[in-house]
């Protein structure tokens, strides 16, 4: 597939760091249980950078950027288990970046493994440089942190939380190419693609390059983060906003509807629901494939009970991104004894 729009995209400045294209594999025994549409499984967890993930679509643009201007030292902030963290840590270990992690005590998890296990594991692994701390003590934490990087001559590059820049975004502009090529070669024409939806620029770049492509599909979000679901689909039309004042002659014609479903997210951003717990054990057990409990686990029970309910009845085919996260698990190990 190559048109003005692809074209665009292979010349932005970009470091590869990940598998592409992630396979599109069906899921044909949970399937078959649910009886509803095929269930196909986009994995982004097989995209690489230390267990995987969907932050390394976005890595690919915004380190190709910061080496551009000639980085040598990366600061990017999250909770505790960030997944972004964790493959932002080893997007510069592959590179030779120094790393700082801001992140945040955002979760409220009484258990010793959230700090201790998963993503804040491997980060130090990683060789990241990880400051923890209160979520209202971040700015000042920052602040600090970049006055020392300063005084040391470090050239810094920032990243935000989940990678979620407009640059950051067109790493699922990339996602959207392999899947329209890959639901061709495979002679499907699913209605609906479905994720987890948190810090926004996942569901931005599968919105805008769906739009640009003209797909037949609806992009649905499933809100893991937000409180309110009005601010996820505010944060996504404002970052298609500036992706279009960032390139204008790449700008979407109108900003589209954004489809988001809040009724799986449970009590807060990172507490695990039943429901999602229930859903990885099945399918771990059914497919053999892992998914987390703050993110992946999430969109899986969505979709499963949206198929139970019918609310799939009119595709024959439906698409679910995994968008990683399978290394925190060990830090919610208490939630599934």
């Amino acid at each position: 597939m190559t048109n003005a729009f692809t074209d665009w995209l292979t010349q932005l400045p970009r470091q590869t760091l990940g598998h592409w294209p992630t396979p599109l594999v069906l899921l044909p025994r949970l399937s078959a249980e649910l009886g509803g549409p095929r269930i196909w499984l986009k994995r982004d967890d097989c995209s690489g950078l230390a267990t995987g993930g969907n932050k390394t679509r976005k890595l690919e643009y915004l380190l190709g950027a910061a080496l551009a201007q000639g980085t040598d030292t990366i600061v990017t902030y999250g909770a505790v288990q960030s997944n972004h963290a964790r493959q932002t840590a080893a997007a510069c270990a592959s590179v030779g970046l120094q790393c700082h992690l801001i992140l945040s005590q955002r979760v409220d998890w009484p258990y010793p493994a959230y700090n201790s296990q998963g993503n804040v594991f491997l980060d130090s692994l990683l060789g990241a440089h990880v400051h923890q701390c209160e979520v209202a003590d971040t700015e000042m934490t920052r602040t600090k942190l970049l006055a020392q990087l300063e005084d040391q001559g470090a050239r810094v590059y920032e990243i935000p939380a989940g990678g979620s820049a407009p640059l950051g975004a067109l790493g699922y502009a990339n996602c959207v190419l392999e899947l329209a090529q890959q639901t061709e070669q495979l002679g499907i024409q699913p209605k609906t693609v479905l994720h987890a939806s948190a810090s926004c620029g996942t569901q931005t770049g599968l919105v805008y390059a769906s739009e640009r492509l003209q797909c037949d599909w609806q992009v649905l979000g499933i809100n893991v983060y937000h409180p309110d679901p009005a601010t996820l689909v505010a944060r996504i039309t404002s970052l298609l906003e500036k992706i279009g004042e960032t390139y204008p002659d790449q700008a979407l014609a109108k900003i589209p509807d954004i489809h988001v479903n809040h009724a799986y997210m449970g009590s807060a951003y990172g507490q695990p629901t039943e429901a999602g717990l229930q859903a990885i054990r099945w399918v771990a057990g059914l497919e053999g494939v892992l998914f987390d409990p703050v993110y992946s686990g999430k969109a899986l029970a969505a979709l499963i009970d949206q198929i139970d309910l019918g609310n799939f009845s009119h595709t024959d085919d439906v698409i679910l991104i995994h968008t990683g996260g399978v290394a925190s698990l060990a830090a919610y190990v208490d939630a599934f004894k």
